[in-house]
């Protein structure tokens, strides 16, 4: 244990985690791809799709929060960072969850549901007492983690009972969650970002957010989130999509994210939220008019708005947080690229001339597997190495 906390690993809580929901990501979206389309079997007894979708969840999107919330609470809060044996429990939680889930036809229900549900509940302790000791603004962010709680306690229970709905509900519940911590923090560090570097370049007030789009768009995503909770699928959800597409396309414009298109570390938190409106927009046109198109809507909303922003973010935080530049390396940008084009291929590949579903399956995690191969390539050593400056990284 004390040559694990020593580790520059475990400096700082975007560390593990980043460095796990990055290695999460080239494994479970190529594993579920070959189950799917060459029937390679899975050392899980649960039904591969809801496997799939549990784990990018409750796995990937996770670990990425948690990474992300166990470094801003230490700079919210003006408290050192967690580091040392706090974060190894943690990542320990995390990853032992993820093995029980994976190999779940070895070991008892019960044993499973345990390891998978323990991690939430700690990571939260962990953040409660800095957040309400200093009465921080952000304390509510503890409702979000919470709420992803119970949909994955919700989702086991359903597995249980073995009502697949029930758990294909809690799974919408939880991406309707993550989606407002996307609408609520991608609200704040892209706007932001984006008046820095135009500052940089002597730009000044070009970026005017509204206030009041703030409450509107976070309001409306969690009437998007409450009506998926007892009517998903019916007429009021594909209006209060398509309201939600408004407020949202109507936010981001006002960021004027097209000016940082020299940029690409602060262009892909835009288009990582150009998603959000893009894929309630399907979402609207599939409910409302059964557009076949948009079918594929929640990929959209999952690849496209979840994933890009977290790739965005780990790759700020990693180098900001490290004592390194700002400048990222034509493989990330390339990795942004391939994101992107999974998850329009995952999207729309179906109704290409030519693709097969299968294909579609196959060529989209081709694409998402090489984008973190990249990543990985030049940030898993940033991840595993002490700063490059002389400042403590538990302190930043």
């Amino acid at each position: 244990m004390g040559l694990l906390t020593r580790h520059s690993l475990f400096a700082y809580g975007f560390r593990p985690f980043f460095l796990g929901a990055a290695c999460s990501a080239l494994v479970l979206v190529p594993w579920w791809a070959a189950n799917f389309s060459f029937g390679v079997s899975l050392a899980t007894d649960w039904p591969p799709t809801l496997w799939h979708a549990h784990e990018m969840l409750f796995g990937f999107t996770c670990a990425a929060i948690a990474g992300f919330l166990l470094t801003a609470v230490p700079s919210w809060t003006g408290r050192r960072g967690f580091a040392g044996g706090p974060l190894v429990l943690l990542s320990a939680l995390w990853l032992l969850g993820r093995v029980m889930i994976g190999s779940s036809a070895s070991w008892p229900f019960a044993a499973v549901v345990a390891a998978d549900l323990a991690f939430l509940p700690v990571l939260a302790a962990f953040l409660a007492w800095p957040l309400l000791r200093e009465r921080n603004r952000n304390t509510p962010l503890l409702l979000v983690l919470l709420v992803l709680w119970l949909c994955n306690a919700t989702f086991h229970l359903g597995l249980f009972r073995g009502d697949v709905a029930l758990s294909r509900q809690a799974l919408l519940a939880a991406v309707n969650f993550a989606l407002i911590l996307v609408t609520v923090i991608g609200g704040r560090i892209a706007p932001s970002f984006t008046a820095t570097a135009l500052r940089q370049r002597g730009v000044q007030g070009a970026v005017r957010s509204w206030r009041g789009m703030t409450s509107v768009t976070v309001a409306l995503m969690i009437a998007v989130a409450a009506v998926d909770l007892v009517q998903p699928g019916g007429a009021s959800a594909g209006w209060l999509a398509l309201a939600a597409t408004i407020a949202q396309g109507a936010r981001l414009a006002q960021w004027q994210g097209w000016r940082t298109l020299h940029e690409p570390i602060v262009w892909i938190l835009h288009l990582a939220y150009a998603w959000l409106p893009f894929g309630l927009a399907l979402k609207a046109l599939a409910i409302l008019t059964g557009m076949t198109a948009a079918a594929f809507w929640l990929h959209a909303l999952t690849i496209g708005a979840l994933a890009t922003m977290i790739l965005g973010v780990m790759t700020r935080v990693s180098l900001g947080h490290t004592g390194r530049p700002l400048r990222i390396r034509p493989l990330v940008t390339l990795a942004y690229l391939l994101v992107a084009a999974a998850a329009l291929v995952r999207v729309f590949g179906a109704w290409l001339p030519g693709l097969d579903y299968p294909t579609v399956i196959v060529l989209s995690a081709a694409l998402w597997t090489v984008a973190f191969v990249f990543f990985l390539w030049v940030h898993g050593p940033i991840l595993l190495t002490p700063r490059v400056d002389p400042r403590s990284s538990a302190r930043t």
